[in-house]
């Protein structure tokens, strides 16, 4: 009975010490959720970007600062910024050790030798100074109690609030609250924390794991501005549902019906192959005003209200008259158009609507399109400036003829950049202003700097730029995936005026035009900025005998912790999926990697098979993003979301999980468990430690 007990305890310890070691830092807050963006800094917490507290939970902060009542300038400086790391996007490790939370953050310590995954190349002894620099200053409430830590102070005194009245000596407070960084944990120093660029390996994830949790095929996915787990889907046909998100791990799938469109744009939207609705977007305070706004195409010979000026004009050398297409359509019969709606919940509060009118609010922008493909047409709003941003391709016709992607005087092959809130002119205004359409022009575009260039557009020299979007963590990296033609698919970081080559350069390569009506830009002529990655047609197994790149987002969800910080992103007819690696941090200098992918063997809908096995995404159209950052996968069979690798038995040494997990958890503990690794981190640690207990 000894034997077996000592090899029980063997066994206890060595899972333990296992299933601790396998762990590794990520970005958690106390509460187990993920950190979220905030656009500004905090008022007292000097939090900005990513964070674990909203404004009023720094007032909080900030309230329990001033009740403490400390004196000392020093002493009150060091305190502040322990309160504060509450707001730490590393809380949820800072405040927690052995599943006791504690009162303080770890506070670093070279007590324990640190193998140093933080900022600085050795760690300042913060626990030291802090109670140097305090251990004799009064602080009423304090949060360095013994009774708040777990004991093992001086006896309580219910007067004591002084450091040297509440524990013996200096090694005993830091043995209480200080610790070491590591490769599985982060201490805190007195700034917010930060990992070095090391941390991030480079060695790609081992599979990206996916559940399917809906059956429709959808251009365009949104997240409900409230918050919630609700996001929109639209089909390129022009419909608008609102649909709720299930739990990942719930075995729940999409709460869309079909028959019940939240809007039904279908009388004005031209649906065809190379047309349709290709954007939404919801205004930053759509909570407020129920603003939203939908980018589609029309045909003028079958809407009335499809009446913009021609992009093929004498402004940009172009004879509409010289056109011809390949459906015998006449030049600008298909236009493009940006339309402002409202929803049609109640006036205090729109986002309980759940259904809106189709009857336009405002025309935003019309535009007529010289050819019938490459006009993109996605919308979104800038998360710090509250602008809008459209993608429009160079018109379209082989090798962009016209010349319009480097015409400074033409908005095709441009992202614009457009302000929709300030100024915004009347109908009768916009052509005496150049405008076109119902908008303003925020004074630090680019045409500030450069008066040749239209003031609407932010960026120029794109074919057809599909799917871009701003890296919620990081919202000065805008990354946009640029359609190729003949060669290559490419990956662009787009900044103010920037150039991005085309038809100059097709990606890395230079580019030489058939037929030039248009004229010709020198290569000299231009600071092309090159793409961060991308690929030759050549490198992929081609549908169709075609390739066509699908943008995506940097993956900022703690569900599969090995994609974290990964641009992740597709091509349409492959139905391949890749992930770039910025390396080192914020050199802009990016690898890319293919990305093998399997079907979560517990997914609520099974996932049709493909070659080997795989799942069979068709056609990858777009990708989406919700509240909590998980990110979709929009194809023609389907809707996907990224889980947990572990669901598909691909290996990541950062997810938090075990072995000795039960293979079955109940619906409900699945999916908290999985979408938030640092609670099951902190219950199986317990769950193992009582095991050890009863077993010796």
């Amino acid at each position: 009975m000894k034997t077996v007990l000592s090899i029980g305890f063997l066994f206890c310890c060595t899972l333990l010490f296992l299933f601790l070691d396998s762990s590794s830092s990520l970005p958690l807050c106390v509460d187990s959720r993920a950190p979220f963006t905030l656009n500004t800094t905090l008022k007292f917490c000097p939090y900005n970007g990513s964070t674990c507290c909203n404004s009023i939970q720094d007032a909080q902060i900030q309230k329990q600062f001033q009740q403490m009542n400390v004196s000392d300038t020093a002493c009150s400086s060091l305190l502040k910024s322990i309160l504060c790391a509450r707001c730490d996007p590393y809380s949820g490790e800072l405040f927690t050790i052995q599943s006791t939370a504690r009162s303080v953050p770890v506070l670093c310590s070279s007590a324990i030798p640190a193998n140093s995954s933080q900022s600085k190349a050795s760690l300042q002894d913060f626990c030291s100074q802090v109670w140097d620099t305090c251990r004799t200053v009064s602080i009423i409430n304090s949060p360095f109690s013994p009774s708040l830590q777990g004991g093992g102070g001086l006896p309580a005194n219910k007067n004591s609030t002084k450091l040297n009245e509440l524990w013996q000596s200096k090694t005993d407070f830091c043995n209480a609250f200080g610790g070491a960084s590591n490769n599985e944990s982060v201490c805190f120093e007195g700034e917010p924390v930060a990992l070095n660029n090391t941390d991030t390996p480079v060695i790609p994830p081992h599979g990206l794991c996916l559940e399917k949790i809906g059956n429709g095929s959808y251009l365009n996915m949104v997240a409900h501005p409230d918050g919630s787990s609700r996001a929109f889907f639209s089909s390129q046909m022009g419909k608008v549902w609102l649909a709720t998100i299930p739990e990942e791990g719930s075995g729940g799938q999409l709460e869309l019906d079909e028959s019940s469109p939240f809007v039904d744009l279908t009388d004005q939207v031209y649906f065809d192959t190379q047309f349709g609705m290709m954007g939404m977007t919801f205004h930053p305070n759509f909570a407020n005003n129920g603003r939203f706004f939908a980018s589609f195409n029309c045909n003028k010979d079958k809407w009335a209200g499809c009446n913009g000026i021609c992009s093929c004009n004498s402004n940009v050398n172009c004879d509409p008259s010289k056109i011809g297409t390949s459906n015998g359509a006449q030049p600008c019969q298909y236009q493009t158009v940006i339309a402002e709606y409202t929803a049609n919940g109640t006036g205090s509060n729109p986002s309980s609507a759940e259904s809106a009118k189709p009857t336009e609010v405002r025309r935003i922008f019309t535009m007529g399109l010289p050819f019938t493909s490459q006009h993109a047409g996605q919308i979104l709003f800038g998360p710090d400036d509250g602008y809008l941003y459209f993608m429009m391709g160079d018109g379209g016709d082989s090798g962009d003829p016209y010349n319009f992607a480097q015409n400074k005087k033409s908005l095709l092959g441009k992202i614009m950049r457009l302000d929709v809130d300030n100024n915004i002119p009347s109908a009768s205004e916009v052509s005496k202003l150049g405008l076109w359409g119902s908008y303003s022009i925020p004074k630090d575009n680019p045409f500030s700097e450069d008066k040749d260039l239209e003031p609407e557009i932010w960026a120029l020299g794109l074919r057809n730029p599909w799917r871009c979007s701003f890296d919620s963590e990081k919202p000065s990296y805008f990354f946009c995936a640029d359609v190729g033609q003949d060669l290559y698919e490419e990956v662009d970081l787009i900044t103010k005026g920037g150039n991005y080559g085309w038809r100059v350069n097709e990606g890395p390569y230079p580019f030489t035009p058939t037929d030039s009506p248009g004229g010709n830009t020198s290569i000299k002529s231009i600071n092309a900025i090159p793409p961060i990655v991308g690929y030759n047609h050549s490198q992929i197994n081609k549908n169709e005998g075609s390739a066509s790149i699908t943008g995506g987002y940097v993956y900022r969800s703690t569900t599969d912790p090995c994609m974290f910080g990964r641009y992740l992103y597709a091509d349409l007819y492959a139905g391949a999926l890749w992930a770039a690696t910025e390396d080192p941090e914020n050199s802009g200098n990016f690898t890319t990697s293919k990305i093998p992918f399997g079907c979560a063997h517990d997914s609520p809908i099974p996932c049709d098979s493909g070659p080997g096995s795989l799942p069979a995404l068709g056609y990858i159209f777009s990708f989406g993003q919700d509240n909590k950052k998980d990110v979709y996968i929009l194809a023609s069979t389907g809707v996907y979301r990224v889980v947990p690798p572990s669901r598909c038995n691909y290996t990541c040494s950062q997810e938090k999980a075990s072995t000795a997990v039960p293979p079955s958890p109940s619906p409900s503990h699945a999916s908290h468990l999985s979408n938030f690794n640092g609670y099951l981190f902190l219950q199986l640690s317990s769950l193992l430690l009582l095991l050890m207990s009863f077993i010796c």
